[in-house]
């Protein structure tokens, strides 16, 4: 098998709306599983705005507190386990414009449950968290692109 046939095949698997196919020969085998089961999903591309850089002020010796408080959020965050994205892709928070979202901050999730979607090359791929705790922060905006190992979510284990 090619990938042509392969490209075919995952055509074939959007287009049927089924949750999962397996294909099998003498040679090959691939399990192909839709992120939602056969949901048809359809997502709206928000209006994007754009907002000029200001420049920052002179440097004054009030701004040094500012600095020490980011010192201490960011040796807070470090005891959150970091949920990260596993593709390049669009983040979505729900699974499809009229639902409701997946997680918000202060929810508990176990190991599993799923947090968020990545869509890809029309693909969207349920993401699952793979620890428990209680979502301490969402650090990407709905529907906004994502790269690789990109920090998703932070979440506090205790």
């Amino acid at each position: 098998m090619d990938i042509k046939d392969i490209q075919n095949l995952v055509r074939f698997v959007a287009k049927a709306g089924v949750s999962e196919v397996k294909y099998k020969n003498k040679d090959f085998e691939i399990y192909i599983k839709t992120p939602l089961g056969g949901e048809a999903v359809s997502y709206v591309t928000p209006q994007v705005a754009y907002q000029t850089p200001v420049s920052a002020p002179a440097a004054n010796p009030g701004s040094a507190p500012v600095a020490n408080s980011d010192a201490a959020s960011s040796a807070d965050e470090s005891k959150y386990i970091t949920i990260k994205s596993p593709m390049i892709g669009t983040f979505y928070r729900k699974p499809s414009p009229d639902k409701d979202v997946f997680v918000n901050v202060g929810d508990s999730v176990t190991e599993g449950k799923v947090v968020c979607v990545i869509e890809a090359m029309k693909l969207f791929n349920q993401i699952e968290s793979e620890i428990s705790g209680k979502i301490v922060k969402i650090l990407v905006e709905d529907s906004s692109p994502v790269e690789y190992d990109q920090p998703l979510f932070l979440v506090d284990p205790s």
